[in-house]
């Protein structure tokens, strides 16, 4: 009974914080794929472009989350993009699938001076599940598998000017209409989020990026900041690129909680990357760290006669 007690604490804890009906997100968006974090990045680019990603984190954790993603994004017109993502997640005896469809128009401010202004919406879609036949102990107030639908909407804003970029984001914009499994459970689902950097060109060869990526979450105040660094070696189309990324916690003072080195590679059309993120919080004593693999393959050229798709 201790055992199922603990379990029902975790349970309220993770319905607490981490029922937010998304998906995981570390450092994927550094995969070459920003588009998973705001759909006005879709269609900027002159392929389809397509990407599978999994995360296996806390290695050496038995039951340890895991989360896959496959998304698509390209354009139907010169300046019109869409997109497609859908994710599978699992935590222990909690699961999470959904996906989201994505719009985005581009805008070109000044052509001149390479001064762009994207939009995009999401339609949101999440199902998430808690599979209770694997609890070893039964009580008769828990029965049958939990589980509860989620539609909501993601929107977000992109501003170029030259090497300069931002994106703000808003994802989940819908409360909840009720609580599916606990009076705990959060009814705001809203996360907002801040994507900005800069590229330093050396030469036609060699690129140098620097860029934050912040992330709020209305339902309980968390605040975490990315800080991230890359170089690009380029050779024709093809590329090589690694990079690094630190995580921190705002409300602890800017206190790192994790390191994620990269390498990626782009031969013709087809893509890889790796990363390994390790975690340097007490959580470090009980795992080695989380895995982070990328595979993909651009088709269907399609360039536009339009610069801010560029």
């Amino acid at each position: 009974m201790k055992k199922l007690t603990l379990l029902m604490v975790i349970l309220s804890s993770f319905l607490s914080r981490g029922q937010e009906f998304t998906m995981p997100l570390l450092s994927q968006y550094m995969a070459e794929n920003p588009y998973v974090i705001s759909p006005a990045f879709a269609g900027i680019g002159p392929y389809y472009q397509l990407r599978l990603s999994g995360l296996e984190q806390w290695v050496g954790v038995t039951d340890a989350p895991g989360t896959q993603t496959l998304s698509l994004d390209g354009r139907f017109t010169d300046v019109d993009g869409i997109g497609l993502l859908f994710f599978n997640d699992r935590n222990g005896n909690t699961k999470q699938y959904g996906g989201l469809i994505s719009y985005a128009h581009h805008l070109t401010l000044n052509d001149y001076r390479n001064q762009f202004l994207s939009f995009g919406l999401s339609y949101r879609f999440t199902q998430f599940k808690i599979d209770v036949s694997k609890f070893k102990e039964s009580d008769p107030s828990i029965y049958g598998d939990k589980s509860t639908f989620n539609s909501n909407f993601d929107i977000g804003v992109l501003y170029r000017f030259e090497r300069f970029y931002m994106a703000l984001n808003t994802s989940n914009i819908l409360n909840k209409s009720a609580r599916a499994f606990a009076d705990s459970e959060p009814l705001k689902l809203r996360n907002y989020s801040v994507y900005t950097g800069y590229k330093f060109d050396r030469n036609s060869k060699n690129q140098y990026e620097v860029s934050v990526f912040g992330r709020y979450f209305e339902s309980d105040d968390r605040f975490s900041t990315d800080l991230n660094v890359k170089y690009r070696r380029r050779t024709k189309e093809d590329y090589f690129w690694a990079g690094c990324s630190v995580r921190v916690i705002n409300e602890q003072l800017f206190k790192p909680v994790s390191v994620t080195p990269m390498l990626g590679l782009k031969k013709n059309n087809f893509y890889v990357s790796y990363g390994f993120e390790l975690n340097v919080n007490e959580i470090a004593q009980y795992n080695l760290g989380t895995h982070l693999i990328t595979l993909g393959i651009d088709f269907l050229y399609n360039p536009s006669g339009r610069k801010c798709t560029y």
